[in-house]
């Protein structure tokens, strides 16, 4: 017999509890699915629109836009991660993104902000300037410090899941139990976390990064198998190439496809959505928020 629950058992399999995330003392209440917009400071970025180099007014302009639409994150970064991108030393990242953070907490003083690194020296620095939130694509695997120097910024972490670098990863697609293998993978840095005095992480698959087109889609479907972790998930997925391949388009036309897979990732469990096109992604968040009400 199929098993059949009502919308407030659909509720608690879907977003089990209330989630409160300590950012340097400051309470922040995950009650509902946020939206993360996407700002990177570089030239060379994947999606062409999004970069935005070092152009202060036009950072701000989208970041209020991206404020008004509804994003309660921005996620500034200022390291290209895309295979074959150019290699950034650390004193032109830091050039790269604490401007930009100082300028945006001055104009947006409530916003909360996430810097986009895997080096600890520029997490530091960014935190110390006002950013809210750690976000490594590497899970402290390029950077030996960046757990423990996260641990004593006393900010979220969020530790995505990747093999390799972002030169390599492609070469690394190979899984014993695609699942299994990631799950462990989280726990063994959770435990880490832990240790390093790290009070709150957010894992993110890393839909993109060291997967095969399969692989990412696999990833969706099953994604709530990872609700066995005890921490909310983040997608990236904005306009990536599991998208736009699939469907012989480009990355300017991903948005309806994007927009499609967010829903599913949010049906499936997912808590935070890193997206480049914020309105679309709220009003994914809004539909989403009625199905289960």
């Amino acid at each position: 017999m199929e098993e059949i629950f009502n919308n407030s058992e659909i509720e608690d399999k879907l977003f089990p509890s209330k989630i409160t995330l300590n950012s340097r003392g400051k309470l922040l209440l995950l009650e509902e699915p946020w939206v993360m917009g996407i700002i990177n400071t570089t030239p060379d970025s994947f999606y062409a629109n999004s970069r935005m180099g070092n152009d202060q007014q036009k950072i701000l302009e989208k970041v209020e836009e991206m404020v008004i639409t509804g994003a309660k994150v921005i996620d500034i970064g200022g390291y290209s991660s895309r295979p074959g991108a150019a290699e950034v030393t650390v004193k032109e990242e830091l050039k790269r993104v604490i401007s930009v953070i100082i300028s945006i907490k001055k104009e947006f003083p409530k916003v909360l902000l996430s810097i986009d690194t895997f080096r600890s020296e520029v997490a530091r620095e960014a935190v110390e300037n006002g950013t809210d939130i750690v976000n490594d694509i590497s899970g402290g695997e390029l950077d030996a410090a960046m757990i423990p120097t996260v641990g004593r910024l006393n900010v979220p972490y969020i530790c995505m899941h990747m093999r390799g670098k972002p030169e390599t990863m492609n070469t690394l697609t190979h899984y014993e139990n695609l699942e299994k293998d990631i799950l462990f993978y989280f726990n063994q840095k959770l435990t880490l976390c832990k240790k390093a005095g790290i009070k709150d992480v957010i894992i993110d698959p890393g839909l993109g990064f060291s997967k095969t087109l399969a692989q990412n889609y696999r990833i969706l479907k099953n994604l709530s198998y990872f609700n066995t972790i005890n921490a909310p998930i983040l997608i990236g997925l904005s306009r990536k190439s599991m998208i736009y391949n699939l469907l012989g388009i480009t990355q300017e036309k991903a948005l309806n496809g994007t927009t499609a897979l967010n829903m599913v990732a949010l049906m499936n469990g997912a808590k935070i959505l890193r997206v480049h096109d914020v309105k679309e992604a709220v009003e994914t968040v809004k539909l989403y928020k009625q199905i289960i009400a």
